[in-house]
């Protein structure tokens, strides 16, 4: 997969793409990230990649020019890769997201800033609009990084064990279920004693109940969307159950 990154600030960047999986990532050749500044598409002596809003109001507004521009130039080299824009007012970004735009060969990720891009931008050039949550950042920069993180894990062979993604918490509409590990009692507090027998059917099943239960007791909505069996119902029942007995 190729990523390429259209930011005022690519200073930010340096560190955590290179960190951990998506470092590994990149050395392995499975994703190629590039930054590109902004900036080096103006036409002007001084850099200036923003201006006043037509109609007055307070804040700067990013120029269509450096960014149409930008995105010509990787054109030039990546093809026609999907534009997504990092913006307060785009779809929420989910697990689901994560998973379609992992499949993809080309990404392109425009970070906003100041009050916002030209229209025009997100008229012409935007396929995807996303955020990653109903709250506002100084830019697009940080929530470009949680979507390159969540999506490139995904890329097959990042994570070495498709089993790892699989089990991790929204990919069947279940939260994860609880960690542990040496030692087996700590302060007091033991593991639970089905991870200790090696009995890996056994296991398994406890797992998929925990699980179960976590979703239930944190995230009761996504229950509604997840693939549960009759067992897991039955165990569902029963959980809700404990619950009931304890109001």
């Amino acid at each position: 997969m190729r990523i390429d990154i259209l930011t005022l600030f690519p200073k930010m960047f340096q560190g955590p793409l290179d960190e951990s999986i998506l470092g590994r990532a990149k050395k392995a050749g499975l994703v190629e990230i590039n930054i590109h500044d902004i900036r080096q598409f103006t036409h002007n002596r001084h850099l200036k990649a923003d201006d006043r809003p037509y109609g007055g109001g307070p804040g700067m507004v990013m120029k269509p020019q450096p960014i149409f521009e930008g995105v010509e130039f990787i054109r030039s080299r990546a093809g026609q890769p999907r534009i997504i824009l990092m913006s307060p007012q785009g779809k929420t970004f989910s697990q689901e997201k994560a998973m379609e735009l992992a499949k993809e060969s080309n990404l392109l990720f425009i970070c906003g800033h100041y009050e916002g891009i030209d229209e025009r931008v997100r008229q012409k050039l935007i396929t995807d609009e996303l955020s990653i949550g109903d709250y506002v950042l100084t830019g697009g920069e940080l929530p470009a990084m949680v979507v390159i993180d969540a999506l490139v894990r995904l890329i097959p062979g990042v994570l070495g064990k498709g089993e790892s993604v699989r089990r991790d918490s929204f990919y069947q509409q279940l939260l994860d279920f609880p960690h542990y590990t040496r030692p087996p009692v700590y302060r007091g507090m033991r593991a639970p004693q089905v991870l200790l027998s090696g009995n890996h059917c056994e296991i398994q099943n406890w797992r998929r109940r925990e699980a179960i239960r976590q979703t239930f007791l944190r995230r009761p909505d996504l229950l509604k969307q997840a693939n549960l069996t009759e067992e897991d119902k039955r165990f569902l029942k029963e959980v809700k159950g404990e619950r009931d007995g304890c109001d």
